[in-house]
């Protein structure tokens, strides 16, 4: 179990970490070059789904956090039942990043609009201020979550003779994400990959085996 929490309790904090600078230096939409034209930090919210995706509304952000709620909860159980049973490591680090993930959404979702003020309110953009006096910018659970990790891999306009996009801008990978929707992705990804070794077919029924054996025998 010390595994999974130390996994978690890490990407937590470093999810938080660059979540909380960015938030409390960065001007909403601002952008910073860090490796050429391939990698930025580019300041960026919404209303709580992966890589900047979002389900409108007061409603959908509120389904939204209860459903991460209740994800996390059950994949919690789940850890929980796999090292009591022994699972193999890779396992459960697998399902120590994809729980760290959520955990670090549902931290934005329910805190933020409580503790910071609107990086947008009025005419002016500002810098958004941690436990403003004036209060959150919103309530419990609607919070907006931070993304700022964007990879314009390729950026590039579609040649003329290009079917239905001819003329268009292409980027790859538009996306921007944060740590905590790298480790879900690193976690699945990983489970995908080792599948059949974290989750080995059962052996067959000994009487298929001798049924066979039989056959072969025959």
């Amino acid at each position: 179990m010390k595994k999974a929490v130390i996994i978690i309790l890490l990407v937590l904090l470093l999810d938080q970490a660059l979540k909380f600078f960015v938030k409390t230096t960065m001007y909403l939409g601002e952008s910073h070059r860090i490796l050429g034209n391939w990698f930025y930090i580019y300041f960026t919210e919404n209303e709580g789904m992966a890589f900047g995706m979002k389900l409108g509304g007061n409603f959908g952000k509120l389904f939204l956090s209860l459903f991460r709620i209740a994800a996390v909860i059950i994949i919690g159980w789940w850890l929980h039942k796999i090292v009591k049973r022994n699972g193999s490591t890779g396992l459960i680090v697998c399902i120590s990043l994809i729980m760290a993930g959520a955990m670090g959404n549902i931290i934005d979702s329910m805190f933020y609009g409580l503790i910071f003020n609107d990086p947008v309110a009025g005419c002016v953009p500002q810098v958004a201020t941690l436990f403003p006096k004036e209060g959150g910018y919103a309530g419990f659970l609607h919070g907006k979550v931070v993304d700022m990790l964007y990879f314009p891999i390729i950026d590039t306009t579609f040649p003329t003779w290009f079917p239905f996009w001819s003329g268009e801008k292409f980027v790859f990978f538009r996306p921007i994400f944060n740590i905590a929707d790298s480790s879900i992705t690193i976690g699945v990804f990983l489970l995908i990959l080792f599948q059949r070794k974290f989750f080995p077919n059962p052996e067959k029924p000994s009487s298929e085996i001798s049924d066979q054996s039989g056959s072969q025998t025959l």
